[in-house]
This record gives structure tokens, C-alpha cells and sequence, in this order.
């Protein structure tokens, strides 16, 4: 392992505390009795209190010394005193510890004396100290100067999302957004349970791939020596237990789609999924209307969300159109009675790619996303879907061609997913057919399996139901401003790490540079670097030798880029 030279420091420092006889990971508990939010709050001049956490930064000016120091809560200022710390004549945890073997980083534990300082800051008196956890890796430290302007922020996304850790210690704005998911799953279990419905667990590894149309995840179970499919839905599970007896199920699932990656997007997600007995998918809407306007409030205490440039309003009612009028709508084209022929000779028409693999539902699909979806900004019910893009949806009373579904629009995105639940099993049983036809077509998100232990209960009889689908993480992304999923997610996936390679401060400098003005003119560069020829030969040539960045031959000259 290759250190820097400031991991090199920090490691020295920790063999120096070991050296003294302190304990630089103590296993003890520490008597923590106040936060910094709680002493703000209330604050009491001369108060006892013992606090902990990260030392953030410090002003020492001989033998006194202002610090601030960051718990759950948020910061709060700490003053050290070398007679206040240190009352003997012996000097050194403040001189040698405090001063020169402490950096900022590192957990400690005070105990100490609130006072107001003369401008008026909140701060606590340092009466003792002791190193809870010495960090050996230097934080990214963004700077404010003197005019408000961030200097070094940590603002990466690659760094961020593959280092949450930092991120959500030195930008402290993130860690807003994962309490506001918190927020929202139990605003949603409040709603859900004061009306009597029941929370439960289904399989994440089943042996069949079902309740929705999407590539699985296959691993293998050695013992039994079958195949498993990680979820990626639970539907057929909770319809399972409304024929088992129950009125209304929900389940916060993890699922696994092995499909692609992008800003809505992640191969994990968790989705929100509700059963209740005699209902239909009319009163579903009445019901999603409410539960998201109680969402909204109780995240944001509004039923208003700016995501971008859009104010949305999840204040119920919302508007409700039906698929067909829809696409009629924005193309002029009518699917109604369409056969699969006419439908895909209307995709060409309009610009869509499609392919033999594509049936009758796939078609329709394709010009609702491409030509109608992106239109709906504040939150729209789409109703009646064609029969053929539904197989576990019940088939429309007025109209055989179609199915009692809707889907939830906002911001051109389907956030929610509802049925009034196929319970027919000789019904359910034709769909499942015509979707494996569709696979043995070359469908790969039709379903290639048919749940035949699923058809079974339902010939035990399942009473009207309504199901409905929420993500979980694009709704927190339009409750919480993000337009990326991996900003609501603490550990999204990601591609392997490179493997890093430890740059000298000039390399670093240089690398920054570019990260701003990429590619830029080499000897422009130069010039900016400040750096002597020696020192500039030295640093080009170790970053295009470890292919961190790379030199090119342009009609406009030579021209450095990061890799």
C-alpha cells in the first residue's frame, strides 16, 4: 500500500501516542450526556456537559486554542486552554497531544464548562479531553475565505458516491436528504397502519421470476441444487396472502433488476407494494392522492416540491387520462383496435425503433414513452392500459380490449403502478401463456416462467383486490430535489474502482487544474502551474506514465487532458 505524505504523518503521530502510553482506539464507553444541538438549545452558562466527535478545525494561538467540533447534530465550538486542560505543572496533553499529535479528523471526547464568548458564540469550555479515534486518512477539507467562496469542495460524484462516509461528514447538506427518506418511509407506515394494514416480509431469492417484467438475477443454491432468482417484484407473494385471509398487505422490498444503469436507475431499489381486499383501481387513486399528500407534508411540511425548474404540487385531486386518449393526444394516432401490424407501422411512422420481438403491448408502450410520457409534470393518473401490456391486471369492465390499471406520472416519470388485481385463475393462466409465447419470441422482459404454485391459490379463491407499486427512491428524489438516484441512495452501484495511484502535491495541483480547463494548452498549462522546468518535466511525466492524464498533437499545438 502506497501512502501519502500526509497518511505517512498521521502514522508517525499514531506511534508517538502509543509511545506515551495513550490508547488511540480505547475500547471504553465514553459518557457522552449532551449533543451539540442540544446544548444550543439549551444553553446554560457555567452547565457541566460531556460531548464527542469529530475535531473539524482549529485556530491555536500558544497557549489557547478555538476549535470546532462535529457530532450527529451538527457543530459546535470548543475552546482549549492549556492552564483550563492542564492545572500541574506538567504540560504535555496540551503542548505535545492537543497541539502537535491531534488532527482534524480525529473523534475526541470533552468534558466541559458552556460559556458565551464576546462576540457572542456558543462554546464550551475544554476542562479535559481524550482521543476516542485517531483518523489516519486526511479528510476532504473544503475552505471558506473571506468573502464566502468555497475553496477544495468535495463535489465530485464518483468520489462522493464511492466515499459516502467523507461525503457525509464535510458536506453536511447530504445527510439532510437521507433523513427526509426516513421521514417519508414512516410517514407512509403512519398512513398505512392507522388503517389497519399489515406490514410483512416476502422472499428476496425465489425460485421463479415474477410479478413484473424484467431481466432477473440468477444465482444458484447449492444445497438444493436449483436456480434462484433475486426479486424483482413482490406481487405474486402478497397476493399470496390476501387469498391466505389477510385485507391489506404492504412491504417496503428491496428488488434486483440485472438491466441497464442511469440517473433513474439502479440495479437495487426499493419499492413500496399494497394489497387491499375489495377495493378496485378507482379506489386506488382516491387513495395514492392522499397517502402522497400526506407524504409531502410530513417530509417537507408542503404539499409543494421544487425538483429543477418545476414546482410540483402533490395536493390531491390529480388530473386522470386514459392511455388511448393519451397517445390520440400527442401523435393524433388512435391505438384503439389496432392490430400488431397497424401498431408497429405507426412506430416506424413516428421515428420509434422497434423489432419482431415486439408485441402488441411492447408497441404501445414504446410510443407512450417516447411521444406522451415526458409531457406530464404535475402528478396524472394514466388509466386503461391495453390488455396486452398487463398480464396481472384485471380486464376492464366496459372494455375487453383494456385493463383497470393506471400509473402515476410526475416529471415525465412513472413514480406509482396500480391494478384492480386479476383474480380470474383461468384468466391469469391464458396471460401467463401469452407472455411465454412472448419470450420464446425473443421478449427478454417478458415473463419466461409461468408461477403455477400462484395459479394454484388463486383457484382457492382471492377476493377483489387492488394493488398498487411506489419507488421508493425516485419519489425522495422529487421530494428532495435530485435529479440523480444515486443522490438518494447512501451506496449506490458502481463501476470497479481504478486502481489509485498516490500523486506528489505538484502532480495533484496540476490534475486540478485540468479538471477545470480539460484539455488545456501545455504550455498554458505550464504557465499556470507556477512550476520550474525540472519540477514541470518531473510532474507531466509521472502523470502520463501512470496514464492519469495524456499529451496530444493538434493542428492548434499540444494539449494536455486528464484520462
Amino acid at each position: 500500500m502506497q501512502l501519502s505524505e500526509l497518511e505517512i504523518v498521521r502514522r508517525e503521530k499514531l506511534a508517538q501516542l502509543r509511545a506515551m502510553g495513550i490508547n488511540p482506539y480505547p475500547a471504553d464507553l465514553f459518557p457522552v450526556n449532551h449533543t451539540s444541538k442540544q446544548i444550543k438549545q439549551d444553553f446554560e452558562e457555567g452547565k457541566k456537559v460531556i460531548i464527542a466527535g469529530r475535531l473539524m478545525s482549529r485556530r491555536i494561538q500558544g497557549k489557547a486554542s478555538f476549535a470546532e467540533l462535529q457530532d450527529s447534530t451538527g457543530r459546535i465550538q470548543v475552546y482549549f486552554n492549556r492552564d483550563e486542560i492542564c492545572d500541574g505543572e506538567d504540560k504535555t496533553l496540551y503542548n505535545e497531544v492537543y497541539k502537535k499529535l491531534l488532527d482534524i479528523g480525529d473523534f475526541i471526547g470533552i468534558e466541559g464548562e458552556l460559556f458565551t464568548t464576546q462576540v457572542g458564540e456558543k462554546t464550551v469550555m475544554v476542562k479535559n479531553f481524550k482521543l476516542l479515534s485517531k483518523a489516519l486518512k486526511p479528510l476532504p477539507q473544503p475552505r471558506v475565505d473571506a468573502d464566502g467562496k468555497v475553496h477544495d469542495a468535495f463535489t465530485d460524484p464518483e468520489q462522493r458516491y464511492r466515499q459516502r462516509y467523507a461525503d457525509l461528514v464535510v458536506n453536511p447538506q447530504v445527510k439532510e436528504v437521507f433523513m427526509k427518506r426516513t421521514k417519508l418511509f414512516n410517514a407512509m407506515r403512519t398512513f398505512f397502519n392507522e388503517r389497519e394494514y399489515f406490514e410483512v416480509e416476502t422472499p428476496i431469492l425465489q425460485p421463479i421470476a415474477g410479478g413484473a417484467a424484467a431481466r432477473p438475477f440468477i444465482t444458484h443454491h447449492n444445497s438444493l441444487d436449483i436456480p434462484l432468482y433475486m426479486r424483482i417484484a413482490n406481487e405474486l407473494y402478497l397476493k399470496r396472502l390476501i387469498v391466505g385471509g389477510f385485507d391489506g398487505v404492504y412491504e417496503f422490498s428491496k428488488n434486483f433488476r440485472n438491466e441497464g444503469m442511469d440517473r433513474t436507475h439502479n440495479p437495487e431499489f426499493t419499492a413500496m407494494e399494497i394489497y387491499v381486499s375489495y377495493k378496485d383501481y378507482n379506489w386506488m387513486m382516491d387513495f395514492c392522492e392522499q397517502l402522497l399528500e400526506f407524504c409531502a407534508m410530513e417530509v417537507n411540511g408542503t404539499t409543494e416540491a421544487t425538483f429543477g425548474e418545476h414546482t410540483i404540487n402533490f395536493k390531491a385531486p390529480y388530473a386522470r387520462v386514459t392511455m388511448a386518449d393519451s397517445i390520440k393526444h400527442f401523435t393524433g394516432f388512435d391505438i384503439t383496435g389496432k392490430s400488431e401490424d397497424e401498431l408497429r407501422a405507426a412506430c416506424i411512422e413516428m421515428g420509434i425503433t422497434v423489432d419482431k420481438t415486439m408485441g402488441k403491448g411492447k408497441l404501445i408502450d414504446e410510443i407512450f414513452g417516447e411521444k406522451c410520457e415526458g409531457n406530464y409534470i404535475q402528478p396524472t393518473f394514466i388509466t386503461d392500459y391495453p390488455k396486452e401490456m398487463s398480464p396481472l391486471c384485471k380486464e376492464h369492465r366496459d372494455n375487453p380490449e383494456l385493463t383497470e390499471r393506471f400509473e402515476l406520472m410526475v416529471c415525465g416519470k412513472e413514480i406509482a403502478n396500480a391494478y384492480s388485481e386479476l383474480n380470474d385463475p383461468i384468466d391469469q393462466r391464458e396471460r401467463f401463456e401469452a407472455q411465454l409465447k412472448l419470450a420464446e419470441k425473443g421478449d427478454d422482459e417478458a415473463t419466461a416462467f409461468i408461477d403455477y404454485d400462484f395459479l394454484r391459490a388463486l383457484e382457492y379463491g382471492m377476493p377483489p383486490t387492488s394493488g398498487m407499486g411506489i419507488g421508493m427512491d425516485r419519489l425522495i428524489m422529487y421530494l428532495t430535489n435530485n435529479p440523480s438516484i444515486q443522490e438518494v441512495l447512501f451506496f449506490p452501484q458502481m463501476r470497479p474502482e481504478k486502481k489509485t495511484v498516490a500523486m506528489s502535491e505538484d502532480e495533484k495541483a496540476v490534475v486540478k487544474m485540468l479538471k477545470t480547463s480539460n484539455p488545456m494548452e501545455l504550455n498554458a498549462l505550464k504557465e499556470a502551474s507556477g512550476l520550474s522546468n525540472k519540477k514541470w518535466d518531473k510532474t507531466i511525466k509521472g502523470l502520463t506514465k501512470n496514464k492519469i492524464a495524456k499529451v496530444e498533437k493538434t493542428e492548434e499545438g499540444l494539449f494536455v487532458s486528464v484520462i
